[in-house]
């Protein structure tokens, strides 16, 4: 193993060039997916990462839920005891100190510790930031937000504010709708999150206790804190979180759902072929370099087996090389970008099995593209490389019996699949473009006719790359994947945007404003509406009203589906309570068979049919209350809205009043759009801090920029796979065009042949060789050329040498000598004149019949054989040089 390790490092030191553009094509996806998981994996803060922040040194935290008990805990979230259809909880009364801790372990000292939301009076109105009460000047906090500048909050009029939140030590602001102002005595940081905008303050500053929730404590117990003791809390309505806690809430997320495990395995499997096809051409011009060497081992005993491992140890030490490189190159760049593009920032972490898994992809892609270069290395004929003879092994055309099956499986296992779910269409469509692969080598030999209508330069390339079949095989399926993969994945994102934009329903037409105020009492109600009045002037508002039973207790009132109704299925239940104008502004017209049916009493149902029998059932709960539940029928009519998606019910209000319901107002409608909806709800929210203001704008989705991802994605890799197969292209072709070029075509010529096999190659097109032999070249030089040497010159092959030319057949045929005049005195050296009067460089007439010779030969062996009747002309009247 050491000498097979010995040799590919030689080798791969010889070729630097070579060496490079392989271990790239090999490095690049190992490099972009260890930096995206280690950046993941680090940005991403768990609960047990983040613990500090939610417990600073404290065993425990204690908070209230809301009911009288906890079925199960999550984390810091506790799961009510009830089901769908099943009572509703008790709210749990006001918990004080003295009863969490009679529920803890004796001796257990506990601090206040309450989060929420408090309102910040701004220039414009009110802005909602998160809010602390805690005073960190106790050492159960340490930890849980540093100190940053200034100190610590020590009286109730006092706060600390974070950065983000953009104010300095000593301003004063105003909390809450009293209006009561704080003093700024220090900045704080949430040690994990440089984002956030926080204040923090002493407990009963900021926060209202409202009913209980976000109430809490931090414990400091004897002993660390366990499941025992939050199965404790959680028997009172309590949610206990500790250390245990989250660890153990942190297991329990590491299951994957066989969607995500299909979608793993369709990338994995499309970086690793794109990578086989791109790095598989290089190793197969090595392998054509180094073919004297390998012969020369085979000579001297080397088995088939020994050549084929001596070419597959060059991809495990270049695959290994790359991955190595890239794996540390991904890591280090990850780390370093997460504090420069996330706010978010965990401990340092790196995902070591999952690096590890990607830089093991990595090497076994360079073993995989080395694959084929071997299995031909082991057919070599060792007699004919070393004596200079090509060594054309037999013609293969692929697997187009396999290609075909492949692709109709493909088309039909993504025409069955869902058009809403992309990842199973991706898995699908793996089976079509493996039946593409497939295919290339029988698509390059049925379109290699179209080389002979092509321009000379052009031909010259398009010829070229077919007598190089498996060079073009390998990139014109590379190309074909990344273009295959972008246009698969294009229509995945399009069809399920098409699905999502025809399946979207709303409540209100488009372009209509709705303003609510849900929770609010009689006195909020009325300044909101006059501070909609003053922020709307001349805008026709239309009110909607909310049911309340007769103990002023709101209830909700919903449409009752039909089974039969499978359009339905994804309906709002919500139901719109209103009179004419609310009609209009749902039509955005005004509409007299609606009108006089809303006036008769009946519902207006918009988009599909909720009726049987012209009759609308309706239920009616107050506070979710099964006991407290009613249901009615009523007429109702089918209108059409003022847009399509509209699913909403329209009941006027004499329908509820006559069941004995109240109505009040809390929300208007308007058929306006304004040009800031944010700063109308800053503006409002001075009124009222339950208002809430929403634009119906439709669907919104944009997959523009997803689809100039994938097309650029794949336009890179196009041009990528294109650029490496024609480097390789005109290293292959150097001898050739200095033949080329010897014979006095101009310096273009060999620009224009590689540009022309580009195009072909990007174009996902490949020339295939005519079978039948071409027409028969007969230059006319100018000169008495006799017939038989010209014949003689034709019947010349690869491995049929000239009867008449004691070169033999390695002049032309082997890969050492090919394009290399002969040396002077030579036989059949460069330097032979038929005639002394000949001129010293042939005529632009006598160049253009060379290369048309040169195109038009249907020889099956290397361009250089094409050459032998040209060669047989020129030496017949002029010196090549």
């Amino acid at each position: 193993m050491r000498a097979l390790l010995r040799i590919s490092r030689r080798d791969a030191l010889r070729a630097k060039g070579r060496t490079a553009l392989i271990m790239v094509m090999i490095g690049l996806p190992v490099l972009v997916i260890t930096g995206v998981l280690t950046f993941w994996e680090t940005a991403d803060v768990t609960l047990s990462e983040g613990i500090v922040r939610k417990l600073g040194a404290a065993d425990l935290r204690v908070k209230t839920s809301g009911y009288a008990k906890v079925r199960a805990q999550y984390g810091d979230d506790g799961i009510p005891p009830y089901g769908e259809g099943a009572e509703p909880p008790e709210k749990a009364a006001a918990t004080t100190a003295a009863q969490v801790a009679a529920r803890l372990q004796p001796g257990s000292r506990l601090i206040g510790f309450d989060e929420g939301s408090v309102e910040v009076r701004t220039e414009r109105g009110y802005d909602h930031i998160t809010a602390l009460e805690v005073d960190l000047r106790d050492p159960m906090t340490r930890g849980m937000r540093p100190l940053v500048e200034g100190r610590h909050p020590a009286a109730p009029d006092e706060v600390a504010v974070t950065p983000a939140m953009k104010r300095r030590i000593g301003d004063t602001i105003e909390v809450t709708r009293e209006g009561r102002r704080v003093k700024v005595v220090g900045v704080v940081q949430d040690p994990f999150d440089t984002g956030v905008v926080e204040v923090v303050g002493f407990r009963g500053v900021l926060l209202d206790e409202g009913d209980g929730r976000g109430i809490g404590w931090l414990a400091d117990t004897p002993s660390p804190a366990t499941w025992a003791d939050t199965r404790r809390l959680n028997d009172v309505g309590l949610v206990g979180l500790s250390r245990v806690t989250a660890e153990s809430d942190l297991s329990a997320e590491g299951t994957m759902s066989t969607r995500v495990v299909v979608g793993i395995a369709v990338a994995v499997f499309m970086v690793g072929m794109e990578t086989v096809l791109l790095a598989g051409p290089a190793f197969a011009i090595g392998l054509r370099r180094r073919a004297t060497a390998l012969a020369m081992i085979a000579a001297q005993g080397g088995s088939k087996a020994h050549l084929r491992v001596i070419v597959l140890t060059d991809g495990l030490v270049l695959g290994g090389a790359a991955a190595l490189v890239a794996g540390v190159t991904g890591v280090a760049g990850g780390l370093a970008l997460v504090p420069l593009l996330s706010e978010s920032m965990g401990p340092l972490e790196v995902p070591w099995w999952s690096v590890a898994g990607v830089m093991a992809l990595g090497v076994g892609s360079g073993v995989a593209a080395a694959m084929v270069p071997a299995v031909l290395a082991g057919r070599q004929n060792p007699a004919a490389v070393l004596a200079g003879r090509s060594d054309a092994a037999r013609d293969r055309a692929g697997r187009p019996l396999l290609g075909l099956v492949l692709v109709l499986a493909g088309v039909a296992a993504t025409v069955l699949t869902p058009l809403t779910d992309e990842v199973w269409i991706f898995a699908a469509s793996v089976l079509g473009l493996l039946g593409l692969v497939a295919l290339v080598p029988s698509l390059v030999a049925l379109t290699g006719r179209l080389a002979v209508r092509l321009p000379l330069a052009p031909r010259l390339g398009v010829r070229d790359a077919v007598r190089h079949r498996m060079r073009t095989a390998s990139a014109v399926a590379a190309v074909m994947a990344a273009t295959a993969g972008a246009v698969t994945a294009g229509i995945g994102v399009t069809s399920q945007d098409a699905a999502a934009r025809a399946s979207y329903s709303s409540s209100t037409p488009v372009g209509t404003l709705m303003i609510s105020a849900y929770g609010a009492d009689d006195e909020e109600w009325a300044r909101t509406r006059q501070a909609v009045q003053e922020r709307l002037p001349g805008i026709a508002l239309a009110e909607a009203f909310e049911p309340v039973d007769s103990d002023g207790r709101s209830a909700g009132l919903y449409a009752e589906r039909l089974r039969e109704c499978a359009s339905c299925t994804h309906l709002p239940p919500g139901v719109l309570v209103g009179d004419q104008r609310l009609l209009e502004v749902m039509q955005g017209r005004h509409d007299p068979t609606a009108a006089a049916a809303l006036a008769e009493g009946k519902a207006v149902v918009f988009g599909p049919s909720r009726l049987r029998d012209g009759r609308l059932s309706l239920r009616i709960d107050v506070d979710g209350s099964t006991a407290k539940l009613t249901r009615f029928e009523t007429q109702a009519v089918v209108a059409e809205a003022a847009s399509r998606g509209v699913t909403s019910v329209l009941v006027p209000p004499a329908t509820l009043k006559a069941k004995g319901f109240g109505l009040k107002e809390r929300t208007v409608f308007a058929r306006h759009q304004p040009q800031d909806v944010k700063l109308l709800r800053e503006h409002l929210t001075v009124a009222s801090s339950k208002v809430s203001v929403r634009l119906e704008g439709g669907y919104e989705r944009d997959i523009s920029i997803v689809m100039i991802v994938l097309m650029g994605g794949a336009l890179v890799l196009v041009l990528g796979g294109t650029f490496v197969a024609t480097a390789l292209a005109a290293a292959d072709l150097r001898p050739d065009l200095a033949t080329i070029a010897a014979v006095g075509a101009p310096s273009r010529t060999g620009r224009l042949i590689l540009a022309g096999q580009a195009g072909y190659l990007a174009g996902l097109g490949a020339g295939r060789r005519d079978r039948r032999r071409g027409p028969r070249c007969r230059p006319r030089l100018g000169h008495d050329v006799e017939d038989s040497r010209l014949r003689r010159d034709r019947l010349a092959g690869p491995d049929r040498p000239d009867p008449g030319d004691d070169r033999g057949g390695a002049v032309g045929a082997g890969e050492r000598d090919r394009g290399r005049p002969a040396a002077a005195g030579r036989p059949g050296g460069g330097s032979v004149r038929a005639d002394a009067s000949a001129p010293s460089h042939p005529s632009p007439y006598l160049t253009r019949r060379i290369l048309d010779c040169l195109c038009g030969s249907r020889s099956q062996s290397s361009m250089n054989i094409a050459l032998n009747p040209c060669r047989s002309a020129i030496s017949a009247s002029v010196s090549v040089r």
